[in-house]
């Protein structure tokens, strides 16, 4: 008997398959911004194999979220040490 899902990196390929004219109708930097985002998703692939209950198109969504979201936390990080040392210097 055959698999009656695709795998989720089959899945993810598609859905980047599907954005691609949407790809070329950016600007440059938008497309890089995008190609990070879907690199960010294709990190999280192993990840997303459990949350099969959502479409492929969420779960790349969530994994670019947790992505952005740690990279949020390591700036508010940096910034909380910016204000220690500045607030140590007065």
């Amino acid at each position: 008997m055959g698999r009656t899902l695709p795998s989720i990196t089959q899945s993810f390929l598609q859905e980047q398959a599907s954005l691609a004219r949407f790809r070329r109708a950016l600007r440059r930097e938008d497309q890089r911004a995008l190609d990070d985002l879907l690199a960010s998703a294709r990190h999280h692939l192993a990840a997303s194999a459990y949350a099969s209950h959502l479409l492929p198109f969420e779960v790349m969504l969530l994994a670019m979220l947790v992505e952005e979201h740690k990279h949020v936390l390591r700036l508010r990080g940096e910034m909380d040490a910016l204000r220690t040392q500045l607030s140590s210097r007065d």
